[in-house]
């Protein structure tokens, strides 16, 4: 009996012990070098996805509001910044490390496509420094970074659909902001075009929302998952959806999310949608056009995603992109 009682307040001590080591996240690291991911614990739940038609700054596209049902998962605490990405760049730590046994996917490093080394400077003159973020890549470039992030660590990263992300930048509020209904404390939480200098910021500077994560409004734009479609919302105007996404069908348009140092506040409300164009790529002399670089987003980049059910291997290029790239 003493055996028994022992062994089971063994076993509870263990468990509490797993699940205290970190409820609200965990960090991230990349073997082969000092950096770090902090990776954000987002609690499942329901929200509703949109703007009301009660709000009159609302575009055409974010309307009609509808209810959305979303899986917890991990967001990363900031955006991607340049150090970060020169890791994926620069393949120099492809092979350094192992893989942890708790890994989750098993992926070939040496199989993945890496971006082109540019050749003048993508920051636009703003600053590649440490804790600056990432802009001016594409939507593939930013899911290859995450395919490669899932390979060196064992865990299935990717960027977040346009749901996670909004159901994220809210924390839990139906506001315009995720600190209130009026853009009047907007400077204690964001980069944009009234505070900025004309520049993006290092991340993580501004006031975090409920959910601890920096710069989910202004400093840059982030990418996402989803093909930019004007009346997507309409298709769930009458039921609940759960973990929606719309895959793109084309490079342009997908969806952008968050707003940028260079846009005014109402781009900034959790609810607005901006559709990527190849505008971006307007001044790319090259042709064809890189498939990695954008020559006029300096105020687009992107955060990333860790779910905790993994997609099956056959999907997986729907999330990072072909692994043949022309």
């Amino acid at each position: 009996m003493f055996k028994t009682t022992l062994s089971l307040l063994i076993f509870l001590m263990f468990c509490h012990i797993s699940f205290a080591q970190n409820p609200d996240g965990y960090t991230q690291d990349i073997s082969g070098s000092d950096l770090k991911i902090d990776m954000m614990s987002i609690p499942g739940g329901v929200f509703q996805m949109g703007s009301s038609s009660k709000d009159v700054n609302a575009k055409d596209d974010e309307s009609p509001s509808h209810e959305v049902e979303i899986t917890s998962f991990w967001m990363s605490k900031y955006e991607i910044t340049w150090d970060l990405f020169y890791l994926y760049l620069n393949r120099e730590i492809d092979n350094v490390g192992s893989i942890s046994e708790e890994a989750e996917v098993s992926v070939d490093i040496d199989a993945i496509s890496g971006a082109t080394i540019p050749y003048v400077d993508m920051s636009m003159g703003m600053g590649t420094g440490s804790g600056l973020p990432i802009v001016n890549v594409t939507r593939l470039a930013a899911s290859k970074f995450c395919e490669w992030l899932s390979a060196k660590t064992g865990h299935f990263y990717r960027l977040p659909t346009e749901a996670e992300w909004e159901y994220a930048c809210r924390a839990g509020t139906n506001s315009a902001y995720s600190f209130g209904a009026s853009n009047e404390k907007l400077d204690d939480h964001a980069w944009y075009q009234s505070n900025s200098g004309g520049s993006y910021h290092k991340v993580g500077q501004k006031e975090p929302n409920a959910w601890g994560l920096y710069d989910m409004h202004g400093n840059v734009a982030e990418l996402v998952l989803d093909g930019y479609q004007e009346e997507a919302y309409k298709k769930f105007k009458k039921k609940k959806v759960d973990d929606p996404i719309i895959f793109p069908e084309d490079e342009y348009p997908t969806v952008v999310r968050g707003g940028s140092w260079i846009d005014e506040p109402n781009a900034l409300r959790s609810a607005f949608r901006l559709a990527s164009t190849d505008q971006w790529k307007r001044r790319d002399p090259q042709f064809p056009k890189s498939k990695w670089w954008h020559t006029d987003a300096p105020h687009v980049g992107f955060r990333i995603v860790r779910v905790k059910e993994v997609p099956d291997t056959k999907d997986y290029e729907k999330f990072w992109g072909p692994k043949e790239i022309e």
